[in-house]
């Protein structure tokens, strides 16, 4: 299978990921719900505008985030993978918000209150790099535009 359909299974696979941030020179972790968009370019998470996580974004972009991929290999065999998507998250624009909204809604229904509330804001992560690790000597690391062409 393709690397790039790998990356796109996983990614519609999880549901939940692990966003990390950076502020003042502490590292900071979160756990978020994930939205992918684009097929594997974008993630789109919600945020309060009063979090660290936002405060973190607002004075460095860089993030990474890190979603685990269970398989199951043979029937009783459990095998996990770990993809890391690295890049530049920025708030969505108001005239795009609503259509985020609704993307993000249909994966989490569940959030719906959360996604109206007057302090929530969507941030749109644009992917550079993926890291996928498969086992301890086994890490690859794959740009979009190399993942484009597997």
């Amino acid at each position: 299978m393709k690397l790039m359909k790998v990356v796109e299974a996983a990614l519609e696979s999880s549901r939940f990921a692990v966003l990390a941030t950076e502020g003042a020179g502490q590292p900071h972790a979160s756990l978020v719900a994930i939205t992918p968009v684009e097929s594997y370019r974008q993630l789109i998470f919600a945020t309060y505008r009063s979090t660290r996580k936002f405060s973190n974004l607002s004075l460095n972009r860089k993030v990474a985030v890190l979603f685990e991929v269970e398989n199951i290999d043979k029937p009783g065999l459990q095998k996990s993978h770990v993809i890391t998507a690295f890049g530049n998250a920025k708030e969505i624009l108001p005239e795009d918000r609503d259509s985020a909204i609704s993307v993000h809604l249909k994966r989490h229904p569940d959030l719906e209150s959360f996604l109206h509330s007057e302090d929530c804001t969507l941030i749109v992560v644009e992917v550079e790099t993926y890291q996928i690790v498969q086992g301890i000597d086994n890490v690859m690391w794959w740009t979009i535009d190399k993942l484009d062409e597997t």
